[in-house]
């Protein structure tokens, strides 16, 4: 079983020889973008080399949070798939209690405010992601197609609210990211349901893959911000 990183181990990781906040981003993203994107066809960064990493406690830590996220998520669509209420609800639990981890990271460098801003804006990352996993479970084929909508443009919303705080993440490069996010999680909920076995297992090698460099390009983001206090 995932165990999420211990909160006082985050804390040291991520809000580094008392880190003080920096301002909180002004939030610019008012509605949704029409751009949408699938993992295909989008360009993405390469990963950074293991002996070129400007903070590797910083880096390590945002991969143990985000790939909470996975973890979590896909217990929810095995548990749907299952028929197994009580797994499902307690994975959508530990979902929720991921986000507040990350939040509360993102609120150790950027404040009260952006933290109360990246829950609300991860909440509707899984709000949507769970839609569309409840909607194809239940061959809701309208429910599942308009939760991808709104996948779509949390993504952008999400992209232009770190982009805003950070310089470093150029927000087309984040959204791309962050599409592809979606469309691994859309994947995976298709290879569970028809019981596709090995097609899972090879789309989840790719997703913790993938959420690898989104983790990668966050940490290097806030080492460049931050140059003197993330390690």
């Amino acid at each position: 079983m995932y165990t999420p990183i211990e909160p006082l181990a985050l804390a040291l990781a991520l809000v580094l020889a008392g880190c003080s906040p920096a301002p909180a981003p002004v939030d610019t993203s008012t509605g949704t973008d029409d751009a949408s994107a699938d993992a295909s066809g989008t360009v993405e960064p390469a990963a950074a080399d293991d002996g070129d990493v400007a903070a590797p406690q910083l880096q390590a830590a945002m991969r143990e949070l985000w790939h909470g996220h996975i973890v979590h998520a896909r217990d929810y669509a095995l548990a749907m798939h299952a028929g197994n209420e009580a797994d499902a609800a307690a994975a959508s639990d530990a979902v929720v209690e991921n986000a507040r981890q990350i939040s509360r990271a993102v609120a150790g460098f950027y404040g009260d405010a952006a933290g109360d801003r990246m829950l609300t804006l991860l909440g509707g990352h899984w709000g949507a992601v769970k839609a569309m996993t409840d909607g194809r479970t239940a061959g809701d084929d309208v429910a599942a197609a308009r939760a991808m909508d709104d996948l779509t443009a949390n993504a952008g919303q999400i992209a232009s609210f770190l982009a805003g705080a950070n310089p470093n993440w150029p927000e087309d490069t984040l959204k791309g990211m962050l599409l592809a996010h979606g469309a691994h999680h859309s994947q995976q909920v298709n290879l569970i349901l028809a019981d596709d076995t090995a097609g899972e297992a090879a789309e989840w090698t790719a997703m913790q893959s993938h959420m690898d460099m989104i983790a990668d390009a966050l940490a290097a983001g806030i080492a460049r911000q931050f140059p003197d206090k993330a390690s």
